[in-house]
């Protein structure tokens, strides 16, 4: 959950007019630097690829997704997480300009977090952070901007007494960074979590209680589902029978993003390389499913993947 397009491309993306045809030969997605959608989105793309399609990827910010979604200017997001985008969805979820089409992973969380042994100094919920402003700096670290809203808001509204603390934006690498480095020297930090995620077992941390009425119960207990815009599944059926049956689990993610942010490998290759680790998934992911030429899709990625 990195950087965003600069301000030409943002306006290149949202202005541009929805053509009058669908192309479905090109599939263009969008995803907000995190590295799960960044693998997730990857691995959507190796398969259309292995299908005959190209793709198009855009690294951009929640709210210019969904804007250049109603403006016919991308086609596909893997990444909307529930309840924590709720706030970004709500102005779209009744008007059918963006329509979500499948869950594609169960299991998840999404709240804020602090080093187990902050945890076990008696940190345990929201309601504790005030009390120990001066250990953490009076300072919430988030990621990349336009992902960090729920957190600003608790700040502008003085939530659980945090009105004069500051939101540190950078990005997810930026942030674990930093992490890395409060728990190197065991000094105090809190920070927005979620899983899947390597940070699970990279670090020895615990989540934070309290936050429900923000994040939503269960430390912030996600699905996380895949949009299109307006209309795509009937325009490009065999693309939105692939997205329909295109589902992940915890675990498998949170190998692939190790792949990414461990072993350094870019997103198609770390989306490759899990694939080839689970081959078996390919059956359900593509029953059914053609080509551009109208060839079993199972077959021909196979193929492309050489396995």
């Amino acid at each position: 959950m990195k950087a965003c397009l600069p301000v030409a491309g943002l306006l290149a993306v949202t202005t541009t007019a929805m053509p009058a045809l669908a192309d479905c030969s090109t599939v263009r997605l969008a995803e907000p630097g995190w590295t799960d959608l960044a693998l997730t989105t990857a691995v959507t793309q190796v398969l259309l690829e292995g299908m005959g399609h190209e793709t198009e990827t855009e690294i951009l910010g929640i709210p210019v997704i969904y804007e250049a979604m109603k403006a016919g200017d991308l086609d596909v997001f893997m990444g909307y997480w529930d309840p924590a985008m709720e706030t970004y969805f709500n102005a779209y979820r009744d008007t059918g300009e963006i329509e979500t089409i499948h869950t594609n992973l169960e299991g998840a969380k999404f709240t804020w977090a602090v080093p187990s042994y902050v945890h076990e100094a008696g940190v345990t919920s929201f309601a504790d952070l005030a009390a120990q402003e001066d250990k953490f700096g009076g300072k919430l670290y988030g990621i990349e901007p336009g992902s960090n809203d729920i957190m600003l808001e608790i700040v502008e509204k003085d939530e659980f007494g945090l009105g004069d603390w500051d939101v540190v934006e950078s990005s997810e690498q930026g942030m674990l960074a930093q992490v890395a480095r409060e728990v190197r020297s065991e000094d105090w930090i809190v920070f927005l979590a979620w899983a899947p995620h390597p940070m699970n077992t990279n670090f020895d941390i615990a989540y934070l209680e309290g936050g429900d009425a923000w994040y939503g119960p269960d430390f912030g207990g996600a699905t996380v589902s895949t949009q299109v815009r307006e209309g795509y599944v009937s325009e490009c059926p065999e693309v939105g029978k692939l997205l329909t049956q295109l589902t992940f689990d915890v675990d498998m993610e949170s190998e692939g993003m190790g792949y990414i942010l461990e072993d350094g490998m870019p997103p198609k290759e770390a989306a490759r390389t899990l694939i080839a680790a689970y081959p078996d998934r390919l059956q359900g992911w593509l029953d059914g499913v053609e080509t551009v030429d109208g060839a079993p899709a199972l077959a021909a990625v196979k193929s492309d993947l050489g396995l």
